[in-house]
This record gives structure tokens, C-alpha cells and sequence, in this order.
């Protein structure tokens, strides 16, 4: 059998189940081999609040305006370690969509950011934008508050409406090969499931 060597971003705003799926999809057996054990697979997010000292700080999506040369740099040392190690999996919780997505709506600021796709497609890159119904949010934010660590974020739940909406309009504008999936009434088992089926009918689990 060949070597798997998946490469999958998922997008999504808040409350869409990215990080279960991530995780979900980082052990599924037919997405990078049946495991006996389990081992340290990488799991990338920009989310990481990375560029300040106190929790949920600014990172790689949120960065103002000062830190922009950092957070491009960033991308670019993301990029060449992927390009370096391109016959390994990796699984990305949210990446350019969502930085474009949140410099353009809370700070009127257009960060173009093709160029980074231009280098993740040779490299069998994948993108699964995960959404739900409106209707659904309210039940998701209330399975959220059971366990989150910082609840005010879920006050206003048409921010995450708004969100989704513009990272839907920037999905659709994507060269990379793309899944879209309705979290609304599936579970993760179900979804990444999913995304394993499509994987394996594009030939996104192999690199040349």
C-alpha cells in the first residue's frame, strides 16, 4: 500500500466542530493507517494565540496591524516546512480562509493571500469548510458552555453567522480542491467519514 500522506485545512467559524473533526480526522485509520498505538501526528493551528502572553491573545488570524510582517513570515515558515516534508499528513484547524476572513471584517483590512495557496496545491492540500443551519447554533453554543474556558465569546451568536458567511463567499473563491460539509446534524464519526470518503475518491491521500 502506498505511504498516506494527507494534507487537510479545515475551515470554519466558531461552533462548527473543526477541532473535534481535526482531531477525529488525525486518527482515522482511513485517513492515516490503522494505528496499533498512538504517536505524535502533527496537528497545525492558526488559531494558536502565538504572538502574545495572556490567553486568548492575537495570533495568526487576529493580528493587528503591527505584527503583520510577523504573521506573513509565519506563513511562510509554515509553508517551507510543509514543502520540506510534503510525504508526511498534516491537519490544519483553520489557516489563510480564516485570516483573511477576520483582518477584512473587524479590521477593514484585504490580505489577498492566493500566494499561499499557489504553494499548498502541488503539495496535495485539501480544504473542508465545515458550516451549520443558523437554526443550530444556539443548541452547540449551549453544548460549548459546558465546557469552555472562555464563555463571553458566545454572547452574540450572529457574529459567527456573519463569519461564516464571508468565509463561505472566500471557500468558493479557493483553487484548492474543496469539500463542503453541513455539521448541523452529524456527528464527528459521521463527518470525518465523510471527508475520508472524499479523499479517497480525489486521490488526496497520496503524494507523487
Amino acid at each position: 500500500m502506498p505511504k498516506l500522506t494527507p494534507k487537510i485545512i479545515l475551515e470554519g467559524t466558531r461552533l462548527t466542530r473543526k477541532t473535534d473533526l481535526a482531531f477525529a480526522l488525525n486518527e482515522h485509520p482511513r485517513i492515516v493507517g490503522a494505528r496499533k498505538y498512538r504517536y505524535h501526528s502533527p496537528l497545525v493551528s492558526a488559531e494558536w494565540c502565538a504572538f502574545t502572553n495572556f490567553p486568548w491573545g492575537r495570533g495568526l488570524i487576529n493580528f493587528d496591524h503591527s505584527e503583520e510582517l510577523q504573521a506573513m513570515e509565519t506563513y511562510h515558515t509554515w509553508l517551507r516546512l510543509f514543502e520540506l516534508q510534503r510525504y508526511y499528513s498534516w491537519i490544519i484547524d483553520r489557516f489563510h480562509i480564516s485570516t483573511m476572513m477576520h483582518q477584512r471584517k473587524y479590521y477593514a483590512r484585504t490580505y489577498e493571500l492566493r500566494w499561499i495557496e499557489e504553494r499548498l496545491l502541488p503539495l496535495g492540500f485539501h480544504l473542508v469548510f465545515c458550516y451549520r443551519s443558523p437554526d443550530s447554533f444556539e443548541q452547540a453554543k449551549q453544548d460549548r458552555l459546558k465546557v469552555s474556558g472562555n464563555p463571553k465569546q458566545y454572547d452574540n451568536l450572529n457574529i459567527f453567522l456573519e463569519e461564516q458567511e464571508i468565509l463561505g463567499e472566500l471557500v468558493d473563491r479557493s483553487i484548492l480542491p474543496k469539500l463542503v460539509i453541513d455539521v448541523s446534524k452529524k456527528n464527528v464519526k459521521a463527518l470525518s467519514n465523510m471527508v475520508a470518503d472524499w479523499m479517497e475518491s480525489n486521490g488526496g491521500l497520496f503524494n507523487a
